[in-house]
């Protein structure tokens, strides 16, 4: 005859606290596997495709403002999957000191013939319509008043703020493998957030 007054039948009750412990923990651990993914992601982005930068100067206004922040798209150009054209506004290492980094806009890649007249850029003999400049000087470039041809893995960059802007008409074209990166998208001030044009 069996014995049943020695064994017992656990609640629901008494599995409850195992219960809540196991998932806690299951909750903690796909919490920090998620926050490990995520900064991992994070990581890669800032590495090797999206970089955030903060301008200096007002050398590109009225495109990006002095302590504007934007993001620069590092992946196409330092994996050759996009090519570097004309109006891309870029950043490169400052040729007269690779310490430093500028961001300006290219007006002419290699193999374009440039020259500036009273403020006016032309590009292989015809005007350039640069609906990003508001203020042009009267400036003209090359002194010569001759077109200049941009050498091969050379680019031709100008401040879209021309009268206060240190650029190609000064120091000269810029190597190739100094451009990094493309500006993309401006994230502050956030009334000045969208994608660069």
């Amino acid at each position: 005859m069996p014995d049943n007054e020695n064994h017992t039948n656990p609640s629901t009750d008494d599995r409850k606290p195992v219960d809540a412990v196991r998932s806690g923990l299951g909750s903690a651990l796909a919490w920090i596997r998620d926050l490990a993914f995520s900064v991992l992601i994070a990581v890669v982005l800032i590495v090797f495709i999206y970089q955030p930068v903060k301008v200096e100067g007002t050398s590109m206004m009225p495109a990006f403002k002095n302590q504007e922040r934007i993001f620069i798209n590092k992946f196409t150009y330092r994996f050759g999957l996009g090519s570097i054209r004309r109006g891309d506004a870029v950043v490169f290492w400052y040729p007269m000191d690779p310490t430093k980094s500028y961001i300006k806009r290219v007006i002419g890649i290699p193999g374009d013939r440039i020259r500036i007249d009273s403020g006016q850029v032309y590009v292989n003999g015809r005007p350039l319509v640069e609906d990003y400049v508001t203020g042009r000087d009267s400036g003209s470039w090359p002194p010569a008043a001759h077109d200049q041809a941009v050498p091969p893995g050379r680019y031709f960059v100008l401040g879209d703020n021309r009268g206060s802007s240190s650029d190609s008409r000064a120091w000269g074209f810029v190597p190739r493998e100094n451009i990094y990166g493309k500006a993309v998208f401006a994230y502050w001030p956030l009334e000045e957030m969208g994608r660069v044009r």
